[in-house]
């Protein structure tokens, strides 16, 4: 079989969006990909990683890094977390500043948009998520005030990432092509197919993570950590055993997610389970313990511990 020519039109390379947490960047992130690649929660900074989701295309291939949000930190891992996305702002070739529809441009945003001005490699678009939720005069009046934040916006994009209407997809579709459009000409960087360099263990990781976010309160999910002591396969291939740990701050909270007689715990296994199994291709038995790490957002050690 002959050996396929290059195309020498072809374009890849890395783009982030950035933004105050819960603006929608993991929400986006998912439906440019096409699949979950990212928890979603509405509280704020549920990201707590850089997790790469890859968009294949005819004429190019683009790795989208999702970060948490930018925020002033009050702990050790707020901090690594604005570290985080400082040293992938300066690697990436497109950086999407995202402002919901729903909010007026405001202190955060600017001091994010100013921020890029550090980042001179990185084109900047801006993007106006959740139009689904906003009225049409607060969708012009986000144009307007994003559009004056900076003179050297590539493009500025109105979009919704949830409604799966025909007008949402060609939103989605104007943003691909701009941002494919920016990057560099050069080969694919991930074999066509791969849809996420994350690892099995960190998927479940975060599936059990968003799970056990649902329904809490107040300080709760920021104290959640969750991590994999192992996954396996049964021998028949009928069912895959995970053990997995859910780290809290304080025996309290340990209380909250077990719930009465263990009500909560239990929902939070069924929930991930449900995401866990298609994942995975079998029946999974989970098995959740939790556990208390006393004040672990501000603790080194246990902050490695954790995988932060």
């Amino acid at each position: 079989m002959p050996e396929q020519t290059p195309n020498p039109d072809f374009r890849s390379g890395f783009v982030t969006f950035v933004g105050r947490p819960n603006v929608g960047k993991s929400t986006l992130t998912n439906a440019l990909v096409g699949t979950k690649v990212a928890i979603t929660s509405d509280k704020p900074q549920t990201t707590r990683r850089a997790i790469r989701g890859i968009v294949n295309r005819p004429d190019g291939q683009l790795v989208i890094v999702d970060t948490p949000g930018i925020h002033k930190p009050r702990t050790l891992l707020g901090k690594r977390l604005n570290d985080l996305v400082d040293s992938t702002l300066r690697d990436v070739d497109v950086i999407g500043f995202c402002v919901p529809a729903t909010e007026k441009v405001g202190p955060g945003d600017r001091r994010i948009s100013e921020s890029l001005d550090g980042f001179s490699r990185a084109k900047k678009i801006a993007l106006v998520t959740k139009i689904d939720a906003a009225k049409p005069e607060q969708v012009i009046e986000r144009l307007m005030e994003v559009n004056a934040l900076r003179d050297d916006w590539a493009a500025v994009i109105p979009l919704s990432a949830v409604s799966g209407s025909a007008d949402a997809l060609d939103q989605l579709n104007v943003l691909l092509d701009q941002v494919l459009g920016l990057m560099p000409h050069g080969p694919a960087l991930y074999d066509e197919g791969v849809v996420t360099d994350e690892s099995l263990e960190n998927r479940v990781a975060e599936i059990i993570r968003e799970a056990s976010l649902e329904g809490v309160r107040d300080e709760l999910p920021h104290s959640l950590a969750v991590t994999i002591d192992d996954i396996s396969e049964r021998e028949d291939g009928s069912m895959t055993d995970i053990y997995a740990n859910v780290f809290v701050e304080r025996d309290s909270q340990k209380a909250i997610v077990i719930g009465h007689g263990g009500s909560r715990l239990r929902d939070v296994g069924a929930r991930a389970r449900a995401q866990i199994e298609p994942l995975v291709g079998t029946k999974v038995f989970l098995s959740l313990r939790v556990k208390v790490a006393k004040d672990w957002q501000r603790d080194p050690k246990l902050l490695g511990r954790l995988g932060f």
